[in-house]
C-alpha cells in the first residue's frame, strides 16, 4: 500500500502534474504552498501538458486510464490539447507481449491456439486498460476477435481501490465532502470495475444487449462464440465499422452526422427506459458506425463489461426530474428531490426551488442547442452545500453515461439539442407508463403470478378469516384478563383502605385518655384542625 502511494506521488512529480492545477482559483494559503513547493525544482521537459497527463495515467494503471477515458468525451469541459491526448487512451494503451496473450488463451481454453483457431494474430488489434484484442479466424472460416484480460491486472486494481477507499474515508471527515457519500461511490465503482475482469459477465451482457436490439436499425451488437469464451478469454464476431471518433472518415463516406448524434441519444434513452439495461461504458473507443447506409447510420457497440440498470422507482424519478427540467418547473424538481430523500426532509420546497431557479435560469435562457447537461449538473451541485444534497451512488453510473453520450453527440454534431431529442421520448414513455397501456403491461407481467395464486385464493381466504377469528378470540381473552386484573386491583385498594382505617381506630382507642387530657387544654381552632386532619387521614 505504501509503495503504491509512493509510486503515485513519484508519477505526479515525474510528469509535473501540479502544473495542471489553476493556481488562481485556489485559496491564498494553498496558492502559496504550491508556489513554495519543491516540485517546482523538477524540470517540466518538452512534452505538452496533455501528453504528460496521458503518460501519467498510463503509468498508474487501469483505474486512472478509465478516468482519462471519461475525460476524453468532455471536449466542452477540457482544453483541446488535453482532450486530444485523452482520446488516445481509448484504444492506444501500451499492449502486453503476444507470448503472454497466447499463454493466457491456452491456459483458459485448455487447448493449443492451433487447435482452437485456424489463425491467431500475435500482434493486438487494440489495447485498453484492462484487456487487449487480437484478430483470429475460426476453423469454420469466420473472422473473430479474441479479448484477453491483462495478466496480473487484478492485483494492481486491488491496490488502487484500497487507496481510493482510504482517501474516501478521509473525505468523510470533511463536512462539506460527506454529503458526496465518497465511500458508497467508491464501493459502487469497485463492483462495476471488477465485473470487467470476468469476461463471462461481459459475454452475457453482450448477448442481452444484442437481444434487446435484434433487427434494430439503431444499434448492432456482434455475436458471442460461447464455446470459446472463458473468464479471461472471450471470442466475438469481428466487425468492420468506422470508429465513431474518426469524424474525417465519417464525413468522407457522407454520413448524416446530425441523425447519427440524435440516434445516439435515442439509443441511450431506449436502453434506460424501455429495456432498463444500458451500456455504461460508451466512450468512443467502444463505439463504431456501420459502413453501410451512411444516410441512415447504424451504431455498432462493443465492450459491454460495464452495464447498468435502475429500479422502477429510480426510472420514474429520473424521467419526472428530466421532464420538470425541460419545462423549467423548478418547484417540481425541488419536490421530487425532497420526496426521494436527496435533500433533508425539513427542506422547504419553495426555498429549494428558488435556489435551483437562480442557478439554472441563466443557463436555460440560452438557445437549447447551446445548453450542456454537464453545465446544468455542475450548477445543481452548487446548491448542494446549502441544502445538504447527497450523491446517490445508484445513479452515478447513469450520470456518467449520460455525460459521455452528450460529449460524444456534440463531437459528431456540435449543434446537437439533447433536450429537444430526449423530451418527446420521455413524454411518450411517461404517457405509456401511466396510461392504459402501462396498466395493461403491468397486468401482463403479474399475470403468471396471479394465475398461480388464483386456485389458492379460497384456502388463503379461509386461512385469513381463521386467523382474524383467532386474533379476535385472543383479544377477548386478553380483555377479560385485563378486566380481572383491574377488579383485583380495586379489591386490593379497598382492603388497604379498611386496614388503614382499622389501624387508625386502634391507635385512637389506645391513645384516647392522653388525647382527652391534651384536648382539654387546647383552644377550639387547634381541636378543629386536629379533627379535620384525622378525617382526611381516614378518608385517604
Amino acid at each position: 500500500m505504501l509503495l503504491r502511494l509512493l509510486r503515485i506521488l513519484w508519477v505526479i512529480t515525474r510528469y509535473r502534474l501540479d502544473t495542471l492545477i489553476p493556481l488562481e482559483r485556489l485559496p491564498w494559503a494553498l496558492r502559496t504552498l504550491f508556489r513554495l513547493s519543491p516540485l517546482r525544482l523538477v524540470p517540466i521537459g518538452e512534452r505538452s501538458r496533455g501528453a504528460r497527463l496521458r503518460l501519467a495515467l498510463e503509468s498508474l494503471g487501469p483505474i486512472f486510464v478509465k478516468f482519462g477515458q471519461v475525460l476524453s468525451t468532455r471536449r466542452d469541459l477540457l482544453p483541446a490539447d488535453i482532450a486530444d491526448e485523452m482520446k488516445r487512451l481509448q484504444d492506444q494503451v501500451p499492449p502486453f507481449p503476444g507470448d503472454q496473450a497466447l499463454a493466457v488463451v491456452e491456459e483458459e481454453l485448455g487447448m493449443t491456439v492451433a487447435l482452437a483457431f485456424a489463425r491467431f494474430d500475435a500482434e493486438p488489434l487494440a489495447s485498453a486498460s484492462i484487456a487487449q484484442v487480437h484478430g483470429a479466424r475460426l476453423h469454420s472460416g469466420e473472422e473473430v476477435v479474441v479479448k484477453i484480460i491483462r495478466p496480473g491486472i487484478d492485483r494492481v486494481m486491488r491496490q488502487d481501490m484500497a487507496l481510493m477507499y482510504r482517501f474516501a474515508r478521509l473525505l468523510t471527515l470533511v463536512p462539506e465532502a460527506r454529503r458526496l457519500r465518497p465511500v458508497e461511490v467508491v464501493r459502487d465503482y469497485e463492483a462495476t470495475l471488477f465485473d470487467e475482469l470476468d469476461l463471462h459477465k461481459e459475454a452475457a451482457n453482450t448477448s442481452q444487449l444484442k437481444r434487446n436490439f435484434k433487427n434494430s436499425p439503431l444499434l448492432y451488437v456482434p455475436a458471442i462464440h460461447w464455446e470459446l469464451t472463458r473468464q479471461r478469454v472471450m471470442v466475438q464476431e469481428r466487425i468492420y465499422g468506422v470508429p465513431v471518433a474518426d469524424i474525417a472518415a465519417l464525413e468522407a463516406q457522407e454520413t448524416d452526422l446530425k441523425r447519427l448524434a440524435e440516434r445516439g441519444v435515442e439509443i441511450f434513452f431506449t436502453q434506460v427506459f424501455r429495456d432498463n439495461f444500458f451500456h455504461a461504458d460508451m466512450h468512443p473507443g467502444n463505439i463504431f458506425v456501420a459502413r453501410e447506409h451512411p444516410h441512415d447510420p447504424q451504431y455498432i457497440a462493443i465492450d459491454c463489461g460495464i452495464v447498468g440498470s435502475l429500479t422502477r422507482e429510480d426510472q420514474d424519478y429520473l424521467a419526472r426530474n428530466l421532464l420538470a427540467f425541460f419545462h423549467q418547473d423548478y418547484y417540481e424538481v425541488a419536490a421530487l428531490h425532497i420526496e426521494s430523500g436527496w435533500v433533508g426532509e425539513n427542506t422547504r420546497a419553495n426555498e429549494f426551488a428558488a435556489a435551483i431557479r437562480t442557478v439554472c435560469e441563466p443557463i436555460l435562457e440560452k438557445p437549447l442547442k447551446d445548453i450542456s447537461f454537464g453545465q446544468v449538473l455542475l450548477g445543481l451541485f452548487q446548491t448542494a452545500r446549502r441544502f445538504d444534497m447527497e450523491v446517490q451512488p445508484q445513479l452515478v453510473l447513469l450520470q456518467k453515461t449520460l455525460l459521455n453520450i452528450e460529449g460524444l453527440g456534440r463531437q459528431l454534431y456540435p449543434d446537437l439539442d439533447l433536450w429537444k431529442t430526449a423530451k418527446p421520448f420521455l413524454e411518450q414513455w411517461m404517457k405509456e407508463r401511466a396510461g392504459t397501456r402501462g396498466f395493461w403491461e403491468s397486468l401482463k407481467r403479474q399475470a403468471p403470478e396471479l394465475t398461480r395464486q388464483l386456485p389458492e385464493l379460497p384456502v388463503l381466504a379461509h386461512q385469513a378469516l381463521s386467523q382474524m377469528d383467532q386474533e379476535k378470540r385472543q383479544r377477548r381473552r386478553q380483555g377479560e384478563a385485563l378486566g380481572g386484573i383491574r377488579q383485583q386491583l380495586i379489591r386490593e385498594g379497598r382492603r388497604g383502605r379498611r386496614l388503614r382505617l382499622g389501624l387508625l381506630l386502634v391507635a385512637l382507642a389506645l391513645a384516647w385518655q392522653p388525647l382527652i387530657q391534651w384536648a382539654a387544654g387546647q383552644p377550639w381552632p387547634a381541636l378543629a384542625a386536629a379533627v379535620l386532619g384525622l378525617a382526611l387521614l381516614a378518608w385517604h
